[in-house]
């Protein structure tokens, strides 16, 4: 029985994430993902009407019309975790199969709240819920286990396919942090099992892999210190105070949370993913918010909120959305004096993000950044540590795993060529035993 690997999208890009394996006549899907460089696309865009069509023809989301030419059936879609790079599209192309989706509880709460926002497409597919360390049966010949791992938001898992010809490991995204508080560490004693059982291929996150020095990522242990040395004293004071950050990394913004329950602020989450993200995860038990903490998504309590925080800026921080910049976030409308707070001089900005490495992301944030300068604001940019693997994560997964063969995903060219040097330093060969695919190609392995 041959095992095919089908690379949709994801393999020239950070984003639009989908790849399918086919094993005999079976498929199973992993991620359906927006790119978020393109039109302009951030965390509080809403895309919901309209058609995936225009979205595939813009380089949104995944061209998956090659899948009507794979001889086969879709038994299974499956999520990594709730990032929009992996479940932005899913609203947009799930339909198109008919197939079970299966997710981390909270991948699935943010998965059905995308569903139930989108206005151009009906959605039947049944939804089943899966935990790390649990396994469910796909096909006759397909076990699916979610093996525990750890990123920039909570339930990550890698799926791992048990098949008659081995095992194929999708490892889209991850870091090996041990020192998370919403998430347990990694599970590396299961990953050395699967190792030791027989991985046929393993699809690996490249993200930051172009990065050569030999680094291990910093644990979010790090960036709780960094956020509280920078925030500690400045909350003492009358000055404003903003927090940008990912909405969706539950475990920076619990850290902002603590941080701001030991000072005498009230908390405002502002933004339309920070609402929705924060609300679900507070539901779902994952978020601990203080109880003075407003989450605010649309435009007009928004608004309202930062209007009682101009008036007394000394009683509240405030976390909001548009750490790259993007003009029609909140914080560069913030910066171009288009809401009702006002940047004073002696206010404290906290970018706790990194640029996303494109051109027009590193212009929007410089721009961005100049303005609240120009404002007399202070703002310190080295408040984050990286949600991916470092390069020696990358060697240690390598060993850990003991693949016949590697297949780079998750990155451009660089990030996945990048990885085929790491690679061949463990001793693989590119054409051999390392495979670099471009969306629209496949690589088929026959067990061997």
């Amino acid at each position: 029985m041959s095992v095919e690997v089908i690379a949709v999208g994801g393999y020239e890009e950070i984003g639009k994430n989908m790849t399918a394996i086919k094993i005999g006549g079976d498929i199973v899907i992993f991620d359906m993902g927006i790119n978020l460089d393109r039109l302009h696309i951030h965390e509080d865009t809403n895309i919901e009407k309209m058609h995936s069509l225009d979205l595939i023809e813009r380089g949104v989301i995944p061209d998956d019309t090659l899948m009507k030419d794979v001889n086969g059936k879709v038994r299974a879609i499956v999520f990594t975790h709730g990032h929009l790079d992996h479940i932005g599209a899913v609203a947009k192309l799930a339909h198109r199969y008919e197939a079970p989706i299966i997710a981390t509880p909270y991948t699935m709460a943010l998965i059905e709240k995308t569903i139930k926002g989108e206005r151009k497409f009906k959605f039947k597919n049944p939804l089943k819920v899966l935990n790390s360390g649990e396994k469910c049966q796909i096909s006759q010949d397909i076990t699916l286990e979610f093996v525990r791992t750890t990123h920039s938001i909570p339930q990550a898992v890698t799926p791992a396919l048990h098949t008659s010809e081995g095992i194929i490991v999708y490892s889209n995204d991850f870091k090996f942090d041990n020192h998370q508080t919403l998430s347990l560490p990694p599970d590396y004693q299961r990953f050395r099992e699967l190792g030791e059982k027989g991985v046929l291929a393993a699809i690996i996150d490249t993200t930051r892999a172009a990065e050569h020095d030999q680094v291990k990522t910093h644990s979010e242990k790090i960036a709780r210190i960094i956020l509280k040395d920078i925030l500690e004293e400045p909350l003492k004071g009358d000055n404003g105070v903003i927090v940008t950050t990912f909405a969706s990394h539950l475990e920076r913004i619990q850290a902002i949370c603590n941080i701001a329950d030991e000072s005498n602020r009230k908390l405002l989450l502002l933004g339309r993913s920070m609402e929705r993200y924060c609300t679900l995860a507070e539901k779902l038990g994952i978020l601990e918010l203080p109880d003075n903490t407003g989450v605010y998504g649309g435009s007009k309590a928004i608004n309202r909120a930062l209007a009682r925080a101009d008036e007394n800026r000394s009683e509240y921080i405030l976390v909001t959305t548009g750490h790259q910049g993007e003009p029609d976030a909140l914080l560069p409308r913030i910066a171009n004096n288009k809401t009702m707070f006002n940047v004073k001089p002696g206010d404290y900005v906290v970018i706790s993000a990194p640029v996303i490495p494109s051109p027009l992301n590193r212009a929007n944030r410089n721009t961005m950044e100049r303005r609240l300068k120009s404002s007399g604001a202070r703002i310190f940019t080295n408040a984050h540590v990286s949600g991916h693997a470092g390069r020696e994560d990358h060697r240690e997964f390598i060993r850990m795993l003991n693949a016949k063969h590697l297949i780079p995903a998750h990155g451009n060219l660089e990030m996945l060529t990048a990885y085929t040097e790491l690679a061949e330093e463990e001793g693989y060969k590119l054409g051999n035993n390392i495979h670099i695919l471009r969306n629209g190609q496949a690589q088929v392995f026959n067990g061997e």
